[in-house]
């Protein structure tokens, strides 16, 4: 047997998907000091940058080829580049600052 279907008008659709939908409220998750940490982060690897460019200026590091040899250029810049990206900005991006959804009620 076939299940009896009761037609509802079209008022009483609107009235029933309008009380079952409730009200979502998002706000954006990074806060102000997320964007500290991130400005942190970036200013870490702008001085890991210039550590590699700056870092082995001088006659008494070249060697014939080229390149140079400077515990600035060959550590330090690449550490703080490690730092920067791989610690400090994935930090300010997952760290949470925010209320928590039982701290708000």
């Amino acid at each position: 047997m076939a299940k009896k279907v009761r037609k509802v008008s079209v008022t009483e659709k609107k009235n029933f998907n309008s009380s079952v939908k409730s009200k979502v409220e998002w706000s954006f998750p990074l806060t102000a000091q997320n964007f500290k940490i991130l400005a942190v982060g970036l200013i870490v690897i702008l001085a890991g940058y210039s550590a590699m460019y700056f870092g082995g200026k001088g006659d008494e590091y070249a060697v014939p080829d080229g390149n140079w040899n400077s515990f600035t250029a060959i550590v330090l810049g690449p550490f703080l580049l490690i730092l920067g990206y791989c610690v400090i900005i994935p930090y300010g991006i997952y760290k949470f600052f925010g209320k928590s959804q039982e701290q708000q009620g």
